[in-house]
């Protein structure tokens, strides 16, 4: 998340913003071995050839193959080419041995995220609603916890999102991870939950992703309609929450400096944000609030190891490196989202890890943690319909 630049875009106090921002999805990212950013949803595959899908989890490591293949959107995977300073790959391959070739994409930016040719990858970053279709669809291995420095340090509560699991078996390790709240500008409104998000003259600002769609099922909720998880709709409910978005009470953003640049200028009233969006702007001068009622989304991105890995040595060294101390701190930072190892709590990540209370009690509680919808296929197909 570029909210560094954010700050300064839309006038605030640039010293204000505890982290630099991240890149925008979609920029090329490379650490020894450029390649070509993943524009669609089939990347161009590695050269080397792949061996079959993996049915069962590795058994061990050895030294590494000397590659691998990490797909990831901006920001999870920084090599210095934006800021000299924003930097885990290098270390990776000096400690390792093990050369990254790195591409970016986008997941809000293709109709059926997550249509990755196993092949193409070795390791992949990815959001509930794309590592929901690569693991139903056998595209990514089963993983050995027990190989994964780290592993432990990640709170139970992640572990064991269905997001990263398929029964028994574990797919993803999360990374980083946040929770969407209800902004306001306290001058121009005084919402008591979701359901202002559409209602009201001043349009509020809702992420342009299929996956709002559970913002509106919270608002039913609140006005009374039995929904016990937002991510899990009848076909009714799914057409009743779309409903709420064709109001004209809401903007689309596609870019979070949107959010920041909107309550800055004083044109946005109300905004689905985070913790994060909130702290930049009241350090920024502008007394941004959040709604304090409980349920509220959340999400974590997870890294996933292909069924087809080349290299799955190079690509479970590539799993520690990222749960490491020093890797969390600066990907939360350089992200604005809150470490899943708290011990990545130090520096300038010190104050993100405080207003997403993390390691904190109950810091979860309330927490509704996204999933890929079932009938994911329906919603991005009313969401497309949605005028723009």
């Amino acid at each position: 998340m570029r909210l560094g630049v954010a700050v300064a875009v839309a006038g605030l106090l640039a010293a204000a913003c505890g982290a630099t921002g991240g890149p925008g999805a979609g920029e090329t990212r490379a650490g020894s071995r450029a390649a070509p950013a993943a524009s669609s949803a089939t990347p161009s595959p590695p050269s080397a050839p792949a061996p079959g899908p993996a049915r069962s989890p590795l058994a061990s490591i050895g030294p590494g193959e000397g590659e691998v293949s990490v797909l990831a959107p901006g920001g999870y995977a920084e090599w210095g080419g934006t800021d000299p300073k924003v930097n885990w790959i290098s270390g990776f391959e000096k400690s390792t041995g093990c050369k990254v070739t790195l591409r970016s994409y986008d997941p809000e930016r293709s109709e059926e995220p997550g249509g990755f040719d196993p092949g193409s990858f070795d390791v992949i970053a990815a959001p509930p609603q794309v590592s929901g279709r690569l693991i139903a669809e056998g595209k990514v291995a089963p993983l050995n916890t027990g190989l994964i420095d780290g592993y432990g340090e990640i709170p139970k509560r992640l572990r064991t999102l269905p997001a990263v699991r398929q029964g028994d078996r574990v797919y993803g390790v999360p990374f980083l991870w946040g929770i969407t709240e209800v902004l306001y500008d306290p001058v121009r409104a005084n919402p008591a939950g979701r359901s202002a998000l559409f209602s009201g003259a001043a349009p509020a600002l809702i992420k342009d992703s299929p996956m709002s769609i559970a913002e509106a099922a919270l608002a039913l909720r609140e006005r009374g309609e039995k929904i016990d998880d937002p991510y899990d709709l009848t076909p009714e409910q799914l057409e009743r929450a779309v409903s709420l978005f064709r109001s004209g009470a809401q903007a689309l953003w596609r870019d979070p400096i949107e959010v920041v640049e909107g309550f800055a200028s004083g044109t946005a009233r109300l905004a689905l944000g985070t913790p994060y969006h909130r702290d930049v702007l009241r350090r920024g001068g502008r007394p941004i609030a959040a709604v304090p009622a409980r349920p509220v989304t959340g999400w974590a991105d997870a890294w996933l190891v292909s069924a087809a890995a080349a290299h799955p040595s190079c690509a479970y060294q590539w799993l520690s490196w990222t749960l490491s101390a020093e890797v969390q701190r600066k990907a939360a930072a350089w992200n604005g989202l809150a470490p899943v190892n708290p011990e990545g709590c130090t520096g300038r990540t010190q104050r993100i890890c405080e207003i997403y209370r993390v390691g904190e009690p109950g810091a979860f509680d309330g927490v509704l943690f996204a999933v890929r919808p079932p009938g994911y296929a329906q919603w991005a197909e009313r969401w497309a319909e949605l005028p723009r």
